[in-house]
């Protein structure tokens, strides 16, 4: 699975910045996701933004007074170079309805149509691609509306609601209540696969009443079969319990709340996992090429902004550290020491 965060979007258009048009007038987003690029791009280079419906209406968005500057305050129709920018492209449905809406329109402009993320370096409907990402792949502001979330397991606290308190996490009538009115996190808008969580099996009605209220879909609910929360931590299961069942499962993903969780169930699994805590994805051979892809996608602008060598060193052990666990970290600094 290639996955992609709002950090390495907007990592991608400051690195490509080299290659739009330099006297943009005016960034258009593509609704909706490409709104989060056009502002992305307006506020690292200062350009005017705008969404297309917004555009098409003659209306362009108010600059904030710190970012304000007399090229900000102009009127639609002064904007003679405009960039047209979506998140992604794949069919090139979206960027034909936004060309097709444009030209209907009329307006006289000079126009270039671009989008963050292809799965080639050049489609059709677009005049520049900044990075090419191929399918399977997943973005931080689309991954619970995924048609792959029908193949993945995913767990409840922490993901589809916000986690309980010290408080609230009595395995008592705190928890319960808790159970009744958690607050909503990220919300599914398709059916997902496998719910797999540790919660308690005695709290099945309670969670299957809350997921109904909330609208989530969902073919299984696999919950954990123990007496008591004490019990539950006792026997230390969390990650195993998980990552047995995603083992044994058709799912080729899961999406998991914390990162130890996830480092653990992938090693377990043998299977990626991504975590909503970081917006990394697992993977189960940390030296695999999609792994070792994201260690260093970003590596090299991090490592800039560290003056000494010896800074810069205790950058690259962190960040390997932190993607690929302890256990992946010895084994890479094995492998690198290992003679020929």
């Amino acid at each position: 699975m290639h996955y992609r965060s709002i950090s390495d979007m907007n990592d991608a258009i400051v690195r490509n910045l080299h290659r739009l048009p330099r006297d943009i007038d005016l960034v258009v987003g593509v609704p909706r996701s490409g709104i989060l690029a056009a502002t992305l791009l307006s506020l690292t280079a200062n350009i005017p933004m705008t969404d297309l419906d917004s555009f098409l209406a003659g209306k362009i968005y108010t600059s904030g007074v710190t970012k304000r500057r007399a090229a900000l305050d102009r009127q639609a129709t002064d904007m003679r170079k405009v960039l047209v920018i979506d998140d992604s492209v794949s069919g090139g449905a979206a960027m034909r309805e936004a060309r097709s809406r444009v030209e209907a329109a009329g307006i006289k402009a000079d126009f270039t149509f671009a989008a963050v993320f292809g799965l080639l370096p050049q489609h059709e409907e677009t005049d520049i691609v900044l990075e090419v990402v191929p399918h399977p792949r997943m973005f931080q502001w689309n991954f619970m509306h995924h048609k792959f979330l029908a193949q993945c397991c995913v767990d409840i606290d922490g993901v589809l609601c916000l986690d309980p308190t010290e408080a609230e996490n009595d395995d008592g009538p705190a928890y319960e209540k808790f159970l009744g009115e958690a607050l909503p996190l990220f919300g599914p808008t398709r059916k997902i696969g496998w719910l797999v969580t540790s919660r308690l099996e005695k709290y099945r009605s309670l969670t299957e009443a809350w997921l109904a209220k909330h609208g989530i879909e969902y073919d299984k609910l696999i919950m954990l079969d123990l007496p008591s929360k004490a019990e539950r931590q006792r026997l230390g299961v969390h990650g195993s319990f998980k990552a047995d069942f995603y083992r044994k499962s058709d799912a080729i993903l899961f999406i998991e709340s914390e990162h130890q969780q996830a480092l653990k169930i992938a090693e377990l699994s043998g299977k990626p996992v991504l975590c909503v805590e970081t917006h990394l994805v697992i993977y189960p051979d940390t030296l695999s090429l999609p792994a070792l892809g994201q260690a260093a996608r970003n590596l090299p602008g991090r490592l800039r902004q560290i003056s000494s060598p010896d800074g810069r060193k205790m950058a690259i052990k962190t960040v390997a550290r932190t993607l690929l666990g302890e256990r992946g970290y010895e084994t890479l600094k094995s492998r690198v020491k290992r003679p020929a």
